[in-house]
This record gives structure tokens, C-alpha cells and sequence, in this order.
């Protein structure tokens, strides 16, 4: 039996698609639906039960939740604007250390989600070495309440023992229930369709123009491989960064829109909100050095032919 957290989530219930795929339906799906369209990724999926989050951990903690061969935690609050920093203490930081003791007082295989939003504005690089993760000072509340689950792993010597995933800029069908966290290809489509054109932020840096700032994007249809891949081998534990590898610009991420959509590239530069230019990442680019160590050498989209396949998903708002 596998707990999958988040199992609505984007990246949950495309994960919990790929199980139903390879054949694995004995899944208990443990989510907050809140008053979005999120129950929405639940349909046509395969699993045993459906429990909201906080009735789960109550259960857990009265032992009335059986063991499980595997707890793949997808579960947090992922806004990055979100200003109280309580919730997310709770939601993703204590949640997730009640959830890790549990399973592996079991024996449970772990796994949890991450964040490149843990490495900020990137002056400490981008390697997910055990040493560099000490040095890492995020930008806002979500990457913080993340990379302080990371160092409780490391500082309770249980990086042997758990499989962490750094997840950077993931895209792809499922994330429309996200609202201001969709990706700007999913929050960009109506427009580019209805008007022809692109909005894009103003850079604020001069090393960066206008759309010439850069993010390592990575399609969920590769993430879900990365994780499947990680799920069959439970011996390769360790906290990983999953992201392409290569920074593309947000001009290169329009202009794949528009070609995939056959039209003319027109994009406009609008102001940045005054509360997000301090916290904005200018450049993040995972360095996969060790999840391609441990022999996961799964071939990824190029931005290109993700968001060609992505597009044929948001003409008609498909589900995966």
C-alpha cells in the first residue's frame, strides 16, 4: 500500500497517473480540496481511498492508518506569497517531520517534495552536495519552510534513510487549479490566444534584459519519470535536485508558445509587483551531477517540445 500526499496536486496526481499506468491502484490519496478545481485531477485515477490531510495526520498519530510499502509526500503549501509564516511552519515543516517519523519507524520508504526556491537568489550555486545545503538562504517563506525540512533531514543524519527532490520550474497539465502559482505558460494561453500576445516582466538587474532572465523549466511528464525511476530503486536515498539542467530565458519560453501555436512571437514587458522584486529569482539552473551518479539517465523534453505538448493539453484544458 503507498500514501501519495498531495495526490491532487499537480505534481501529485500526475504522479498517481503514472502509478495507475505501470498497474498500481492499492494507493491511498491524502489531499486538501479546497474550494478550487483541484478534485478535478482526481477523476479517472485509480486508488483505495481519499482522506484530507488533517484527519490523516490525526490518524497516524492514533495509529488507525496501516503500515505502507512506500509515503511519497507531495503535500505543501507551495505559494510563494503567502505572508504567514506560521501556516507554512505547520503545513510544511511540522507535517512533514510527524509524516518522515512515522514512516520510517516503519520502515517505510520515504519520499518528499523539495524546492529550488530553498537556494534563492542563487549566490551559493546550485549544487545539491550535502555540504553546499547549509549555506542556502531562500528568498521567502515557502523556500525557507522547505530548505529547514532539508536541514532537519541532514542534521538528524537521515539523508541515508529519505529521498528528497528539489523540484525548479515544473510545468505542465494539472496545474490549473494553481491560480498566481500556475506557470506563466498555463496563466499566459487565454491571452496569447485571444490577443496575440505575451506578457512578460521588466528585469530589474542589469545583467539581465527585458525576458532575458533565466529559469531551469522541466515538463511534469519528466519529473514523474525521475520519481518513478526513484520509486523502484528505494537504495538511492539522498536529497536530489530534478530539474533539466539548463536555464532557458523567459523570451525562449514565449517564442516556444508561439510556435507551437503556428502565430508571430509578440510579447510586452509590464511592471514587476513592488512586494516581488526583492524575492525574484533572476537565474536558477539545477546542477544533476548526482541524480545522473546514482544512474538516472532519463532523456528530458527541450523546452520546445514540451511546450509543443503542453499546448495541445491547454486548448482544451486537458488532464493527464
Amino acid at each position: 500500500m503507498i500514501i501519495l500526499t498531495g495526490g491532487a496536486g499537480f505534481i501529485g496526481s500526475c504522479f498517481l497517473r503514472k502509478l495507475n499506468d505501470e498497474g498500481i491502484k492499492d494507493i491511498i490519496v491524502v489531499d486538501h480540496l479546497d474550494g478550487s478545481d483541484k478534485w478535478r485531477n482526481l477523476i479517472g485515477k485509480k486508488f483505495i481511498d481519499y482522506i484530507q490531510k488533517d484527519d490523516f495526520i490525526n490518524m497516524i498519530g492514533t495509529n488507525r492508518i496501516s503500515r505502507p510499502s512506500h509515503v511519497i509526500h507531495m503535500g505543501a503549501c507551495s505559494s510563494t506569497t503567502l505572508t504567514d509564516a506560521d501556516y507554512y511552519i505547520k503545513n510544511n515543516y511540522e507535517y512533514s517531520k510527524t509524516l518522515a517519523e512515522w514512516a520510517l519507524a516503519r520502515k517505510s520508504v520515504f519520499m518528499y517534495a523539495s524546492s529550488a526556491a530553498t537556494y534563492g537568489d542563487g549566490g551559493s550555486g546550485y549544487s545539491d552536495k550535502e555540504d553546499s545545503v547549509f549555506n542556502l538562504k531562500p528568498l521567502n517563506m515557502y523556500g525557507y519552510s522547505k530548505h529547514l525540512f532539508d536541514l532537519w533531514v541532514l542534521n538528524n543524519k537521515l539523508v541515508n534513510k529519505v529521498t528528497g527532490l528539489k523540484f525548479f520550474n515544473v510545468f505542465g497539465p494539472n496545474e490549473y487549479h494553481k491560480d498566481d502559482m500556475k506557470s506563466v505558460i498555463c496563466k499566459a494561453f487565454p491571452q496569447v490566444q485571444a490577443e496575440g500576445k505575451i506578457k512578460l516582466f521588466r528585469s530589474y538587474q542589469k545583467d539581465y534584459p527585458d525576458g532575458g532572465q533565466k529559469r531551469d523549466f522541466i515538463y511534469i511528464k519528466d519529473v514523474i519519470e525521475v520519481m518513478y525511476y526513484l520509486f523502484r530503486d528505494p537504495a538511492i536515498t539522498g536529497i536530489y535536485n530534478l530539474g533539466t539542467g539548463k536555464a532557458r530565458s523567459w523570451e525562449a519560453l514565449a517564442k516556444a508558445m508561439f510556435a507551437a501555436l503556428g502565430t508571430k512571437p509578440r510579447i510586452e514587458y509590464i511592471d514587476m509587483p513592488e512586494g516581488l522584486k526583492k524575492k525574484y529569482q533572476y537565474f536558477t539552473q539545477a546542477d544533476m551531477c548526482r541524480l545522473k551518479d546514482a544512474g538516472c539517465d532519463i532523456k528530458f523534453h527541450t523546452l520546445e517540445e514540451a511546450i509543443k505538448d503542453y499546448v495541445e493539453y491547454l486548448k482544451d484544458q486537458k488532464y493527464f
